[in-house]
């Protein structure tokens, strides 16, 4: 990165940040100093990250690691309490966790998937955020959330994943003019295809996860699909003074993706299920 980030001090709770997305973004801002809070539903995940970030952190400070599954609120409950108790403070709310289940309309299980797919994206966004709140106010804190390119062009076949994540967006520009008199600011990253565990939760197998990467590193202008730390570097870009007057913003990390319409629900679905 150019730009040198110092979160010394600061406290950071990151979702779903077991793998994928969430683990880098948790080592970069251990190594950038803050004292990060590990989340996931698996302990021994939790523990991975918690351990990469001991690793760099300057200060050597561990990591909190709380294994919760965010579509509860009573474990949402506790991860926050948790975090209080221990560190005292909350500077940064990362609301990363999410998933994807590809589902068509007529599908038996459809209605049951929607009502899945907004607890997790949705529902446990907006619940952790309104719990943190008091707690950001004292630090004149942020919130990111991670959406997706997903919420920005509709698809064929994954409808509840695509409605979860526009009403996140929608979400994070309330909450930026709502909470800016506190002096909180709310932004959220709109990923493209990003190179994370999120195909394999949604059940796919690795030969079709292999068949999707190949695909949009073909015809996405940068030539790649993205990485983890890509989306970290952003993240950590929202939750820095750098970005003391953005708030209620997307930032889109896609590689171009929207900008060339690379993304082809048709030749995606062909891709992955054919």
């Amino acid at each position: 990165m150019s730009v040198s980030f110092n979160f010394s001090g600061k406290v950071v709770l990151i979702t779903g940040s077991s793998a994928g997305i969430g683990a880098a973004t948790a080592v970069q801002f251990s190594k950038a100093g803050a004292q990060v809070v590990v989340t996931g539903r698996r302990a021994d995940k939790v523990s991975e990250v918690a351990k990469e970030c001991l690793k760099v952190s300057p200060n050597g400070t561990k990591a909190l690691q709380v294994v919760a599954d965010v579509t509860k609120v009573d474990d949402l409950r506790r991860l926050v309490d948790t975090t209080i108790k221990h560190f005292g403070k909350l500077h940064v709310l990362v609301n990363n966790a999410g998933a994807g289940f590809p589902i068509g309309i007529d599908n038996k299980d459809y209605y049951s998937t929607y009502l899945k797919t907004m607890q997790l994206n949705l529902n446990s966004v907006v619940y952790l955020t309104h719990i943190c709140v008091e707690h950001l106010e004292k630090t004149k804190g942020n919130v990111i959330n991670i959406s997706s390119v997903a919420a920005l062009q509709s698809g064929d076949g994954a409808s509840p994943y695509h409605m979860s994540k526009v009403a996140m967006d929608m979400f994070t520009k309330c909450m930026a003019a709502e909470l800016g008199p506190k002096r909180i600011r709310v932004n959220v990253i709109n990923p493209g295809p990003i190179r994370t565990e999120i195909l394999n939760a949604a059940g796919l197998p690795q030969d079709k996860i292999d068949k999707h990467n190949d695909y949009f590193s073909g015809v996405l202008p940068l030539g790649r699909v993205g990485d983890p730390d890509d989306i970290a570097d952003s993240i950590l870009y929202l939750a820095s003074d750098h970005a003391a007057f953005v708030t209620g913003t997307n930032l889109i990390s896609d590689g171009g993706a929207i900008a060339a319409n690379a993304i082809n629900s048709k030749a995606l679905k062909e891709v992955l299920f054919q």
